[in-house]
């Protein structure tokens, strides 16, 4: 299957720290690529990088063939490449409605106004948030503030999708809700890049993940046999329960 999004040799360094160190890896179409590591590991950086919100050191990102590092994030989520934030950002002023409405009018094939109604509706419908509408962002709990952004997100019609933590916080039931939700996403053929800490969702979702350790590449390959990988159980756990 074809790479929708191939990273190579990137860093970022912030001073003497360096961040991100050679991660390298690919994306197909259609995968749901588990991105996991302890905190401070690297991974919100690399996504960040990925999405332009951070400018590399070295390396590249190609995305559907064309290289985007060094793209404003605005192009780069044009161009099909969205992201949630592990700190959720939503527009509290502003309605459920109103949230949505404003991604579509960034997207390539923008929408405005009444025109927009009826997919900003079943937007929110299909993130749990039926009848909120009118809600203002502000007035939402954190997990429907996260179902929010989720909205907000999908209303830009990304083809790659970045998650940071998007399931963490979630009770049980809202677990399993997200992760079908997200598995609905993946057969619709959207490729997903998850960083989590939740592994029965990582077990659920994934088939193939990367580990991350202080900024470097600690593992790659199929879900179970990484979680397996006595390096990752050290990574995460300490060496007594290597």
């Amino acid at each position: 299957m074809r790479a929708l999004l191939e990273v190579q040799g990137l860093q970022k360094q912030f001073g003497g720290l360096r961040a991100v160190d050679g991660l390298g890896f690919q994306v197909a179409e259609g995968e749901v690529l588990g991105l996991l590591g302890p905190n401070g590991s690297g991974k919100t950086t690399a996504l960040n990088l990925i999405s332009g919100a951070l400018e590399r050191s070295a390396g590249s990102i190609r995305f559907d063939g064309h290289r985007i590092d060094g793209w404003a994030p605005h192009r780069i989520a044009r161009a099909g490449v969205a992201r949630t934030f592990q700190l959720v950002r939503v527009l509290g002023g502003m309605s459920c409605m109103e949230n949505v409405q404003v991604a579509m009018a960034f997207r390539r094939g923008p929408l405005f106004g009444p025109g927009a109604i009826p997919e900003a509706l079943e937007l929110l419908q299909r993130v749990g948030l039926d009848g909120r509408a009118e809600t203002l962002a502000a007035d939402l709990t954190y997990i429907d503030q996260k179902r929010l952004e989720l909205a907000r997100v999908l209303a830009l019609r990304p083809r790659l999708l970045l998650l940071d933590e998007w399931l963490s916080g979630l009770n049980p039931t809202e677990l399993q809700t997200g992760i079908a939700l997200i598995r609905s996403l993946r057969d619709q053929g959207l490729t997903v890049v998850l960083v989590e800490h939740v592994m029965d969702a990582v077990r659920a979702l994934c088939g193939r993940c990367i580990v991350m350790r202080s900024g470097a590449q600690l593992a790659e390959g199929p879900t179970a046999e990484v979680l397996a990988n006595a390096a990752v159980i050290d990574a995460y756990l300490g060496k007594a329960h290597a």
